[in-house]
């Protein structure tokens, strides 16, 4: 019974339908009759005109994406628990040539307006040091906590009032806002934001995610970056038909919402021992090496996590589209019976 991670979820079927449906000579590359489907189904979802881009993987979705904002000698701001910067082995530096990451705090991973300035107000504008160029906010934050659109609203005003780029690392945006119940646009291009990472790999597709964006010209200068960064795959319909099958029918929002009801399900036996509320579909939990080591004895399997001062230990557990009822049942009537 496994809790590890989202990533490790199998493919959902209609994704696999849609690509045996794009299994058909077409064009290469992104000029096949799928792909060019994808600016219209994302202006359709966000009620804006955007530009989408199919990538493989959510570190290129990221990286290419503040390319377009941050020149080398600049930096970006994030969480310093951030994926970008903890999860993606250097792969910032290596897409934006050198680009600085700097680092801000916030509770629950979330960075605010005030700990941004923390980070940049310092900074002397003047060619000795790097200056801010695009800040990057992760949706839902490493610790599963979800940024409301007023807390986006806010951060997108600091942006703009210094001249710089929002990103949003969207790889959990579907639970998100599943979470928060409002339109995607609310969230994103309503409050601000220019660039979307729109995770689908995490929430039932198997190979693809697509980079939005709501700013013109971004997606003029990332056509160009993807294809040098070894991205433009030749048999792109097949990219683009999984992330067309997650917008379907809101299949993207109906997985999510099952990830999120499975968490929301075994947090409800956590009690006092979460760490962090439950917003998303990650649930960080305190459990002593002794309780680990039952529940695994158990079947269950997770993630050790570095557990807060004074606690034993602690542990991440993961929900995701496909968690089994009955093993979600089970793990939080074992937890309970800790």
């Amino acid at each position: 019974m496994k809790f590890f991670s989202d990533n490790a979820a199998p493919v959902h079927p209609r994704v696999w339908a849609a690509m045996q449906a794009a299994d058909a000579p077409d064009k290469a590359y992104d000029g096949d009759a799928i792909s060019k489907q994808l600016d219209a189904a994302f202006t359709a979802l966000f009620g804006t005109d955007c530009t989408a881009l199919w990538v493989a993987t959510g570190t290129a979705g990221n990286c290419l994406a503040l390319s377009a904002m941050v020149p080398p000698h600049g930096g970006v701001v994030c969480h310093r628990e951030a994926h970008i910067e903890m999860d993606e082995g250097g792969a910032p530096g290596f897409f934006l040539h050198g680009a600085k990451l700097l680092l801000a705090d916030g509770e629950g991973a979330k960075i605010t307006p005030a700990s941004i300035r923390a980070v940049i107000d310092p900074i002397r504008p003047e060619v000795h040091q790097v200056q801010p160029h695009a800040i990057s906010i992760t949706q839902a934050s490493e610790y599963g906590r979800v940024y409301t659109p007023a807390d986006v609203a806010a951060i997108s005003a600091l942006a703009k009032e210094r001249g710089l780029g929002l990103h949003m690392d969207g790889a959990r945006f579907a639970n998100a806002v599943a979470h928060l119940g409002c339109h995607p646009a609310d969230v994103t291009v309503r409050a601000g934001v220019d660039a979307l990472t729109f995770g689908c790999v995490k929430n039932g597709g198997m190979s693809a995610e697509a980079i939005v964006f709501f700013a013109p010209g971004l997606a003029d200068v990332v056509r160009f970056r993807r294809k040098r960064a070894g991205h433009l795959q030749s048999k792109g319909r097949y990219l683009a038909a999984q992330v067309l099958a997650m917008l379907e029918g809101d299949l993207w929002l109906d997985n999510a919402r099952a990830a999120n009801a499975a968490a929301q399900e075994i947090a409800g036996a956590c009690g006092s021992r979460l760490i962090h509320p439950v917003e998303a579909n990650e649930i960080f939990v305190i459990l002593s090496p002794a309780e680990q080591d039952a529940l695994r004895a158990q079947g269950f399997d997770f993630y050790d996590w570095t557990a807060p001062p004074g606690a034993p230990g602690a542990a991440r557990l993961v929900t995701a589209w496909s968690s089994p009822p009955r093993e979600v049942e089970a793990l939080a009537r074992a937890i309970r019976s800790l």
